[in-house]
């Protein structure tokens, strides 16, 4: 943080403890004059105390806080001994603050890794703030007249005394899309700094610069051919799990029975004995249990493997854990099952590798056919179009096959009524916004939504699947699916690394034409072409399958009395005064009914935010 005068220590003190599960190995306070650092660390490489942060070089000038790991280090610190400069840890944090101090802000281009930062020099009072290319790590910044004070996650940045005034178009974007999309947050006045920027401070400006942006040309002109473009992938890809091999802790890997996760255990194995493996499975619902997938993949490469065989009751005893570590509402689901795998990885390793990112990059999403399915005029898509009002009245639900299609059928009918940006927001969305609307007494500013809204989407102009992909890389992937793995697995003290996202594939990925992705037939077709070899024959030919938290068992049940005695009791509504008592009501009886359609989504929704916000205002 920065102030206009000297800082607390004891609210310094007191936001760096909330971060303990981050980093349960060691913390510190830096302060000079108006400014402190403080770090909570998860000690990864050279866990000695010589590398704790924050960290002052041998001058006293300059002082570095870092959360995330510098993967090439080891290269730029054998330059910089060249150079002459001298080293007193093995860590890639001392590295880091040398190449910074070596070359300034430009050094950022010749890092490859994940990370949120800050550096201040204490000769000129200067603040250098940074956060890597895709957004990995988080980083959140509040700034009035008075102070800046920047965090890992919200709740250290709510230690100190700044108003806690809700953002209602954030709350009206998440109870669309079951999370707050970048860039802003569910407070007013604390922003998401945008990933591939930084930011320098001093004593009279604050100035951001963006310093990479995926680069993507809707109408790039790639003729390599699709041989070769295999053949980069894999050198790519295989070097970028090689980078991530780098620990001082054990490593191992998440293996899901997808092609993803098996992908990147298959190349992590090249560069180890034995690896450690762990994957989850759902005895009390066998249609989403991949242990078999999973085995059959670790046999191969004779991992390691542990396997956590969970009950629905072992979920939900997850539930309160999950809820109350989150610090901004986040109703994606799927979060409790990422969190209770982690509470077990950890206590196997400290650092897990996973296959998060392939799905925004090689169009491996359902949505992803839809689009696909709209950019072809066809008897099945007006077949669709004329059907809509028929399929709207067969009942819906997520919880069985049969309902689970009608209800996919009739997002992809009203999805093909609307142009290309609205129809991928409608995608995107758990809600539409009539719905949203109906739900809230309090609803923003529609200029403010709309503007959000065309910021959000502006980079389709047409119904290129690449530029499907590019928005889910901004908007999904940092939203929703980033969010989940790093605020569950960082509530487990448990570092997870994302091959995928090496911006070096990553910008190779957005370099190829779409038909390299998807075609008629096949979604991710570069992925399976390019491993298929690596991969047991029943992983590639079998159709991918999600994961559904059991939530509407449980909202008849175990949460039956929360939901209605205290969650979503309607004295509490009116006491907010935030939602419409009687679309509360609605929704509540649509538990019990026979057409429940996306109800288990937006009741969570709903259970999230009153959890966050009975902790922030009540």
């Amino acid at each position: 943080m920065i102030l206009k005068k000297k800082p607390d220590l004891n609210k310094v003190e007191n936001s760096v403890n909330t971060l303990s599960k981050r980093g349960p190995d060691g913390n510190g306070i830096y302060n000079f004059r108006n400014v402190a650092l403080g770090h909570s660390r998860l000690a990864i490489i050279d866990v000695t105390e010589k590398a704790n942060q924050p960290f002052t070089d041998a001058t006293g000038q300059y002082t570095i806080v870092f959360n995330g790991e510098f993967y090439n280090f080891s290269e730029h610190r054998k330059l910089l001994r060249e150079k002459g400069y001298k080293f007193r840890s093995t860590s890639d944090t001392e590295v880091l603050l040398y190449l910074y101090i070596d070359e300034g802000p430009g050094f950022l281009e010749k890092v490859n890794g994940f990370f949120a930062l800050a550096i201040f020099n204490k000769n000129d009072q200067s603040l250098f703030i940074a956060r890597d290319r895709i957004g990995i790590k988080p980083l959140l910044i509040y700034k009035d007249t008075e102070k800046l004070i920047f965090a890992s996650e919200m709740k250290a940045i709510l230690e100190y005394d700044i108003p806690r005034e809700m953002d209602y178009t954030s709350v009206f974007q998440y109870f669309q899309l079951n999370y707050i999309p970048p860039d802003n947050s569910a407070l007013k006045n604390i922003i998401k700094l945008k990933p591939g920027t930084y930011i320098t401070v001093d004593k009279n400006d604050i100035i951001e610069k963006t310093y990479y942006q995926i680069p993507f040309d809707s109408a790039n002109k790639y003729d390599g051919g699709y041989i070769n473009a295999q053949k980069k992938l894999n050198e790519l890809l295989s070097k970028s799990v090689e980078r991530r091999m780098i620990s001082d802790v054990p490593l191992g890997a998440f293996l899901s029975g997808g092609i993803d996760s098996s992908i990147i255990v298959a190349l992590a194995s090249e560069f180890t004995d034995k690896l450690n493996t762990f994957t989850i499975g759902f005895k009390d619902q066998p249609f989403f249990d991949e242990t078999n997938y999973a085995s059959l993949v670790a046999n191969k490469y004779n991992t390691n493997h542990t396997v956590f065989s969970l009950s629905n009751q072992d979920l939900y005893e997850d539930l309160f854990d999950v809820l109350e570590y989150l610090d901004e509402p986040f109703a994606d689901s799927s979060a409790i099952a990422v969190h209770i795998l982690s509470k077990h990885t950890r206590k196997n390793i400290t650092v897990a590798l996973s296959g998060d990112g392939a799905d925004e990059m090689f169009a491996g999403y359902n949505k992803h056919r839809a689009h696909y399915i709209s950019n072809n005029i066809n008897i099945a898509n007006t077949l669709i179009k004329f059907l809509n009002p028929l399929i709207k009245r067969i009942p819906q639900s997520r919880n069985a096959k049969i309902p689970n299609l009608i209800r996919q059928l009739d997002k992809l009918g009203n999805g093909l009524l609307l142009n290309a940006r609205d129809r991928y927001y409608l995608w995107c969305s758990i809600l539409n916004e009539k719905t949203v609307e109906e739900l809230l007494v309090h609803v923003a500013d529609i200029e403010d939504i709309n503007r959000r809204k065309a910021g959000l989407t502006r980079n389709i102009t047409a119904n290129n699947i690449n530029e499907i992909l590019y928005s889910d890389m901004h908007i999904v992937l940092q939203g929703d699916m980033l969010r989940k793995v790093d605020s569950m697995s960082m509530a487990n003290s448990l570092e997870v690394r994302t091959p995928f996202l090496d911006h070096e594939v990553v910008d190779y990925m957005f370099s190829l034409p779409v038909e390299f992705k998807i075609d008629k037939y096949n979604q991710k077709k570069i992925l399976k072409d390019t491993f298929r070899s690596y991969l047991p024959d029943e992983l590639c030919n079998r159709p991918k399958h999600g994961f559904e938290v059991p939530l509407l068992q449980w909202f008849k049940s175990e949460l039956n009395d929360p939901i209605n005695n205290k969650w979503l009791k309607d004295e509490f509504i009116i006491h907010q005064g935030i939602f419409n008592v009687h679309k509360i009501r609605q929704l509540k009886d649509k538990i019990f009914s026979s057409n429940p359609g996306d109800v288990q989504a937006t009741i969570w929704a709903l259970i999230v935010f009153q959890h966050w916000w009975t902790k922030i205002f009540d």
